[in-house]
């Protein structure tokens, strides 16, 4: 039997400081003796709970490295989204949670559906920013733009819909055509045996993101469920009244729509003009984003399914990428994939 001083003593050992922090005994070994290969913030909290228990001497420690403040700016397009507000709370009420990253972040709101109008914000928050995450729009301002903050090492990130052929440094969301194709199966799989007429509402085609669910979706469709005919497309905004008003126009014209797919947000104004026309349990009804909206959607029966990401956790890879660019990293070093969820009325979180 091996005699352990310390453990005979009381006194913390290697494990000790190992199972508070959460970490392997080695981490904790390579962080307390100065070596390589350890994340900054994991090395910050071994160093932290080390202190705490009074392993080492405080003043022994070795300092974790000093490394600059970053300010970001996360842009959203301002409207009734119940979206991207909660992406603008998970930034605004997570101070605490980006300590350890050493930032500062704040959201900023533009006009949707203008590039003129965001391309000239990405330019103005340039001048007081280190970083931009923003919600793009596919066109060539918003190409350029990005390009020229890219030649003024200011990096961006584009968030829930991607640009094509730019010089941004990394896409955070969802496989959107896989996002589209995930709708379309799950619809026509409602839908079983019945034929009849499908009908999407997209925020705006201008979104990459919506363009690609469409692709995915129209593709699927055709592919596995042939007694499904797709008959329209409706661009709402994503504004909660004027998808209401689109969705009842499209009640009117296709009596026999039995499947509606709403691309983009503010599914509330759909579910509305559903129930108002009475057909709120006939027609399957799949969307996007688990907000306080289409939660009650999917209890009260009126939404069939909602394809979800996490907010927070978007604004986290964001924080994580921008932060790796700082310590001259790869910028998706830790930065996991965006899973796409499916949640039900049976398995609401």
């Amino acid at each position: 039997m091996v005699f352990d001083a310390k453990k005979e003593r009381g006194l913390p050992r290697i494990c000790d400081v190992a199972r508070a922090a959460g970490v392997s005994t080695a981490t904790v070994d390579r962080v307390l003796n100065g070596r390589q290969n350890v994340r900054p913030i994991t090395a910050q909290r071994v160093l932290r709970v080390a202190a705490q228990m009074d392993y080492l001497p405080a003043g022994s420690l070795p300092a974790a490295p000093r490394r600059k403040r970053l300010k970001l700016a996360f842009v959203l397009p301002v409207g009734t989204n119940p979206v991207h507000r909660m992406l603008a709370d998970a930034v605004e009420y997570s101070v605490d949670r980006l300590a350890p990253f050493n930032v500062d972040c704040r959201c900023e709101f533009v006009k949707g559906f203008n590039p003129q109008v965001l391309a000239a914000s990405l330019l103005a928050l340039a001048e007081s920013v280190d970083g931009i995450a923003f919600m793009a729009i596919e066109h060539p301002l918003v190409r350029e733009t990005v390009n020229t903050l890219a030649e003024r090492q200011v990096p961006t990130i584009t968030l829930i819909s991607d640009l094509s052929a730019s010089r941004r440094c990394a896409y955070v969301g969802l496989d959107n055509r896989a996002a589209g194709r995930t709708a379309g199966y799950l619809l026509g799989r409602f839908i079983g045996a019945r034929a009849g007429e499908l009908a999407l509402i997209a925020g705006s085609r201008s979104y990459r993101a919506h363009e690609e669910r469409e692709a995915g979706f129209q593709h699927i469709v055709h592919e596995m469920f042939p007694a499904l005919k797709i008959v329209g497309m409706r661009e709402g905004h994503d504004d909660a009244e004027r998808n209401y008003r689109q969705t009842r126009k499209l009640l009117d014209e296709y009596p026999d729509l039995v499947g509606l797919y709403n691309v983009g947000g503010s599914s509330d104004g759909v579910s509305r003009a559903l129930k108002a026309a009475g057909r709120a349990s006939e027609i399957v009804f799949i969307g996007h984003g688990l907000t306080p909206d289409t939660r009650s959607a999917l209890i009260d029966g009126t939404m069939d399914a909602v394809i979800t990401q996490s907010m927070p956790a978007a604004m986290m890879s964001c924080v994580r990428i921008f932060t790796n660019l700082r310590d001259l990293r790869d910028p998706m070093v830790d930065v996991d994939p965006v899973p796409i969820t499916v949640v039900l009325r049976e398995n609401l979180p």
